[in-house]
């Protein structure tokens, strides 16, 4: 497969190691904790002697001090092989890790982020609601002040949450007024009274990935734990957001990659009228298309992951170009999926070949983390402006 020519050696070293780990490590477990909804717990204590699960945390902090493009890097190797390993990955490293070493005290660092980082702890993040998915700001959870000032009680439900039944802390999102721009986060963990997580979802794909609702019943929590100040948190909300579609990108070019590699394998090695499939035209020219179409999609994924380092992609620019890459990468992903199972034929529809498995777990990055719909609206305003909302 081609690469990007931007990767300092910094960034090829950091490919090399977690596509050696990924060999070791996800590879050999990834079939079976798919079929049966398990976790890959242990990858994460090896991510974290790594030093991975704090890979955009300054080093000052204790992470790795890398940026968005060795994150996206990340992520592609992983999904290369495990798709449903990169997604919690990604849930506990950018949704709440980061959110954390960018946005929280000084106290509120050193009590999480060791942890953390360690892989000691997992985490995810509280935003998404049963009556709120793309309309983030219409989340009903709510974070009630105590008379004194010196705690909230949280009460609402957040649900399909990454790492919901595994992690021990959750960034959260939570109304503190009544505006729809009220929006504060607590940093909750499963200790605490009224917390509670529901039973994990089955889902079609990315079933090594454990899913579940995030539940408050009178959750009180210390003022301490609310990380910024009270009612300012929807910036740093959508911020965190365009970091999550660039490098979530990264995961849709693992996937298509991985299938891609198995169906290439598959036409240089099955034989119809004693030729490989390889020979016929119609398989060369769905090979041809996907290999076009990924490189296409990674130039423009690594290329915004690149401006986010370099503090280039800000504002309403920044979000639409992120739209761009999660948009483009998820589409193609599926696509490509759905080429690769055509390539193999009936072996294709069966689960001794991955391309079943790469296509469904596609799939869910064309609705997470933004839908494909949410999206191309984010686009077409900042093309069209004013003109966009008639």
């Amino acid at each position: 497969m081609s690469f990007f020519l931007g990767f300092s050696e910094e960034e090829k070293l950091l490919q090399e190691t977690v596509r050696q780990f990924a060999a070791d490590h996800l590879a050999p477990k990834i079939e079976k904790l798919d079929e049966e909804e398990g976790f890959n717990r242990d990858a994460f204590r090896v991510l974290g002697e790594l030093g991975l699960l704090g890979i955009t945390v300054p080093e000052k902090d204790g992470g790795a001090g890398l940026g968005a493009v060795a994150a996206t890097l990340a992520f592609e190797e992983i999904a290369a092989v495990d798709a449903s390993t990169a997604l919690s990955f990604l849930a506990h490293s950018i949704l709440c890790v980061n959110q954390i070493a960018v946005n929280a005290n000084d106290e509120q660092k050193k009590k999480y982020l060791p942890k953390l980082i360690s892989g000691e702890w997992l985490s995810g993040m509280g935003m998404t609601e049963p009556g709120a998915g793309s309309d983030a700001l219409g989340m009903r959870t709510k974070a009630t002040k105590s008379a004194d000032g010196k705690s909230y009680a949280l009460n609402g439900t957040k649900t399909f949450i990454t790492n919901g039944p595994v992690g021990e802390v959750f960034y959260c999102y939570a109304k503190t007024g009544e505006g729809k721009k009220d929006i504060s986060t607590f940093l909750v963990d499963r200790s605490m009274k009224g917390f509670s997580t529901g039973k994990k979802f089955s889902k079609m794909g990315m079933r090594a990935s454990p899913t579940s609702e995030l539940v408050f019943d009178n959750v009180v929590v210390d003022a301490s734990a609310r990380v910024g100040n009270e009612g300012d948190s929807l910036r740093m909300m959508m911020r965190n957001l365009d970091l999550e579609r660039v490098t979530i990108a990264g995961i849709s070019l693992g996937i298509a990659r991985g299938a891609m590699d198995a169906a290439v394998a598959y036409a240089r090695d099955r034989k119809q009228f004693d030729k490989p499939i390889a020979s016929l035209g119609v398989i060369q020219e769905r090979i041809a298309e996907a290999s076009a179409w990924y490189d296409a999609c990674r130039a423009l994924t690594y290329q915004c992951a690149k401006m986010w380092d370099e503090g280039k992609l800000v504002g309403k620019e920044a979000s639409a170009m992120a739209a761009k890459a999660k948009l483009t990468s998820a589409q193609m992903a599926t696509k490509v999926g759905l080429e690769c199972i055509q390539i193999l034929g009936g072996y294709g529809y069966i689960r001794e070949f991955p391309v079943e498995r790469f296509m469904r777990d596609a799939k869910l990055i064309e609705i997470g983390a933004g839908t494909n719909e949410i999206l191309r609206l984010i686009i077409a305003r900042q093309i069209l402006g004013d003109a966009a909302n008639g």
